[in-house]
């Protein structure tokens, strides 16, 4: 999958339509929608495009820096000229602040007061060393024993999970993959580079969508499934506890 499919199928994941993903990174809607058809001709140069991508990325909970070094693989070395009021929503004013004459009254009002605490600190010194020396001169007061604390168990009781799901995914080459629970909470969600390894566990099931399944290994509760598809197919597949079943 290209880095624009790989946006605009996480946009979409995610429930954001483009405005809404417009108004949370500042990007305007005709470079969003370029973007995820890959064309950077509107960011208007390298700089920008990486920026657009790492907002973008965050965003939609993608791995900033990995969708970075993709494009620097694939476009890093185009030119644009630089267009930044066509590419960022001119909405927040900037303020400019006057600088200020020091204050000497309010730093002698502070000094003066530092002056009176010293003091009051050194009066209250002196009578608490009076008082200690008053109570050594008194009879002691014996202590009670202290008692001994309950001994704490050596071991705790451990309780096995039935259907916990165990699931290690290696990436062969740079993928994408998207990582859900059985509730559909996103576990995982990102470019994964060539030699990355991740494991995930979950109770009952585990989903994972592929961008390039033929790129990924799969070891499900320690059996090794190898590739969940072919190279440059995009698959989903649930995984449960036992025996491992893909589908």
């Amino acid at each position: 999958m290209s880095i624009g499919a790989i946006l605009a199928e996480a946009r979409q994941q995610s429930g954001l339509s483009v405005a809404e993903l417009s108004e949370r990174t500042r990007i305007r809607e005709a470079v969003i929608n370029a973007v995820e058809r890959d064309d950077y001709s509107v960011c208007g140069g390298d700089f920008y495009a990486r920026g657009h991508l790492r907002s973008m990325a965050k965003e939609l909970n993608l791995d900033p820096e990995a969708i970075v070094r993709e494009y620097n693989d694939s476009y890093g070395g185009l030119q644009v000229p630089v267009r930044a009021s066509e590419m960022f929503k001119g909405d927040t004013p900037i303020k400019l602040y006057e600088r200020r004459t020091p204050n000497w009254t309010m730093a002698m009002a502070i000094a003066l007061g530092i002056a009176m605490v010293f003091g009051l600190v050194r009066i209250m010194g002196s009578q608490s060393s009076q008082t200690q020396t008053a109570a050594k001169a008194g009879a002691a007061i014996p202590k009670a024993p202290a008692k001994p604390a309950p001994a704490l168990p050596l071991t705790r009781p451990v309780t096995a999970v039935a259907d916990l799901v165990t699931v290690k995914i290696s990436a062969t080459s740079a993928a994408w993959v998207n990582v859900r629970d059985v509730k559909g909470k996103i576990l995982y969600q990102g470019m994964m580079a060539s030699g990355d390894s991740e494991t995930f566990k979950a109770r009952k099931k585990i989903k994972m969508t592929f961008g390039d399944a033929g790129a990924m290994r799969v070891v499900v509760n320690g059996k090794d499934l190898g590739a969940p598809g072919r190279s440059g197919q995009t698959v989903r597949r649930t995984y449960g506890p036992g025996v491992p079943r893909p589908r």
